[in-house]
């Protein structure tokens, strides 16, 4: 049992405005639902906050329609000037999934501080020094405190080479040789994967090479039910703060309760900054603000399996909705068996965005397509060293697939060097659209520039134009059914029920999720009833065409179309594309013939009830 000699208070920093919200609802919350209960907190004397970056700086503008650096003022403006803000931003990626230069990492710290951050901490999920070395400085120019991050994550197959605790305490001591400046460190475990053990060892290795004046801080997640024993651990062994939350949204795939650490701290000589006595008013405030969302059972409840598919908390919300959209929740279990094959072949990087999300899109395309069939970008890019070193040695196989479907060579240079600057056609679209072109509009697009994404769907174009989307987690109000009508007579000489078969749309909901099934009814009796004899809530096939569906049974945005009407197609030629899970899937036509019609535009969502396009067959 830790005990302290001297009673030493450990430092807190709340984490429910950012990977709460992140982890909860893939951070898709309007800041009015939770400012109330910000404004508690900072009346209960909190005076250390998380309040953006990771999913937090997308989302607003993504799928809520907020700007992202205006919600962080309101914030600051709810807090006041005396509280520290503190955001997160991926080393090479900053708050974007993929690379950034130096110029648009500059930009973006200068934006974080003009909008209230006063702490930013930088981790880089495969660990590589030189790239914390170099992103860090831009955050240390701008005047904000830099908490540099050691990066964690317990491995699914076994290792000695990496992820012990000689091998975080030696990335610890090539930070502190590296000679950048940093005003604390973190010990970061975005899955909540690292056994208490490993946890203890790094901490008191990491503090007896870390100068005295410096913090040392724990970050976990609670997703495998040991946050707080791996928090005892890394206080016993030196750390000076911790990051917890309050339900609702904590615990789970979030941090522990302020409570229950708390608890766990009695009579040890230890004790938190912030009263636990408080959690409670501000626990009613934040479950009323958030009555109206739909808490997914699957990011609020412990998953043991997690030590097997070591995901982020703040990965898992975001992935579970975005398949819960594209009506593919059932193989949830398949991808998360995929995992511990994605991790071993790519390398062993940290499973911390963006290093989560291609271990989670390349399992899910080898899930979806066979193995190693359809190489996620963003994988593919991290085997070839696009994103620095991985910790171990990729999967020769794996990175000559990847090269040859990505059409990349292995890099062997500094990645920094390699990412485009992507800040003058971020400019220049926002000039040839009319729009603002200050240094956060410019930033904005940019930060949602992908490669090979149109720009008409950008979110910051879309953010400026007064066109964003929004997908919002909210509960389904119910409606009163209307009243039956009486049934009409048939009309002369017509059948009274349909002859032929009826194809028909029919919606399942199970425990929260919804499932949507084409159903033909073969009707009794001979005969063939015309068309529009059919009732208005059935869908007849289509005369002579061929409907192009999506490959989800849930909405997908279109993010490109390849035909038009009038144009010639062969069997199994790409003719769309539609996203899902923040990733791009082909749609081939099913037979060769001439585009008939083209039913929708780039942007519309689609499933396999909302048709694309119809082909007459050849």
């Amino acid at each position: 049992m830790i005990y302290a000699e001297k009673p030493k208070t450990i430092r807190v920093m709340f984490t429910p405005f950012r990977d709460g919200l992140q982890s909860m609802f893939g951070g898709k919350t309007r800041f009015e639902d939770i400012k109330p209960a910000m404004e508690a907190s900072a009346a209960a004397g909190i005076k250390h906050f998380e309040f953006g970056g990771g999913a937090r700086y997308q989302a607003p503008y993504f799928y809520v329609g907020e700007d992202p650096f205006e919600t962080m003022q309101k914030m600051r403006d709810v807090v006041g000037p005396e509280a520290d803000l503190q955001i997160l931003t991926r080393s090479i990626s900053g708050v974007t999934l993929t690379g950034q230069n130096i110029k648009a990492l500059s930009l973006q710290a200068k934006l974080h501080k003009q909008y209230g951050t006063t702490w930013d901490r930088n981790f880089d999920f495969m660990n590589d020094v030189n790239l914390l070395m170099k992103t860090g400085q831009p955050i240390v120019d701008a005047g904000m405190h830099h908490q540099v991050c050691v990066a964690f994550m317990g491995l699914p197959f076994i290792s000695t080479k990496a992820h012990t605790p000689e091998f975080y305490i030696n990335i610890a001591q090539k930070i502190i040789d590296s000679g950048v400046h940093f005003d604390s460190l973190c010990m970061k475990d975005a899955s909540g994967t690292t056994p208490p053990q490993v946890v203890y060892e790094t901490a008191k290795g990491i503090r007896k090479i870390l100068p005295p004046e410096v913090p040392l801080w724990a970050h976990t997640h609670d997703t495998a039910s040991t946050a707080v024993a791996c928090y005892m651990a890394a206080i016993e062994g030196g750390a000076d703060g911790v990051d917890l939350s309050v339900r609702p949204l904590a615990s789970g795939t979030v941090q522990p309760d302020v409570r229950s650490m708390a608890h766990a701290l009695k009579g040890t000589g230890y004790s938190l900054d912030v009263d636990a006595g408080k959690m409670g008013e501000i626990e009613d405030i934040l479950t009323k603000g958030l009555s109206d969302y739909v808490f997914n059972p699957v990011v609020t409840s412990a998953d043991a399996r997690v030590v097997g598919f070591p995901m982020p908390g703040g990965a898992i919300g975001p992935n579970v909705h975005m398949m819960v959209k594209a009506g593919i929740l059932d193989r949830y279990s398949e991808v998360l068996e995929e995992f511990p094959v994605v991790v071993e072949a790519g390398g062993a990087w940290t499973s911390v965005t963006p290093g989560s999300q291609q271990y989670w899109l390349q399992a899910f395309n080898n899930v979806l397509y066979g193995r190693w069939k359809k190489i996620d970008p963003g994988y593919g890019k991290s085997v070839l060293g696009y994103f620095g070193q991985t910790p171990l040695p990729s999967d020769p196989e794996v990175v000559k697939i990847a090269s040859e479907q990505l059409d990349l060579p292995v890099l062997d240079t500094d990645p920094l060097e390699k990412a485009p600057d992507v800040l003058p056609e971020a400019k220049k679209a926002l000039e040839e659209r009319g729009l603002p072109t200050d240094e956060k509009s410019v930033f904005l697009v940019a930060a949602a520039m992908v490669p090979g994404k149109k720009m008409e769907l950008n979110e910051g174009i879309r953010l400026l134009s007064g066109k964003p989307k929004i997908d919002l987690p909210l509960k389904k109000k119910e409606e009163p059914a209307p009243a039956a009508a009486p049934a009409a007579a048939p009309a002369a000489g017509a059948p009274a029920m349909p002859a032929g078969p009826v194809v028909s749309n029919i919606k399942v909901v199970e425990n929260g999720v919804e499932r949507n099934f084409n159903v033909t009814i073969e009707m009794p009796g001979g005969g063939a009833a015309p068309a529009a004899a059919l009732p208005a809530a059935t869908a007849a096939p289509a005369a002579g065409g061929i409907k192009v569906m999506s490959p989800f049974d849930g909405d997908s945005p279109v993010v490109d179309l390849f035909v038009k009407a009038g144009d010639t197609v062969t069997a199994g030629q790409k003719v769309a594309e539609v996203e899902a899970m923040k990733a791009n899937h082909a749609v081939k036509a099913p037979v060769a013939g001439t585009v008939q019609e083209v039913h929708v535009n780039i942007g519309d969502d689609v499933s396999k009830t909302k048709p694309i396009m119809t082909i007459q067959p050849s």
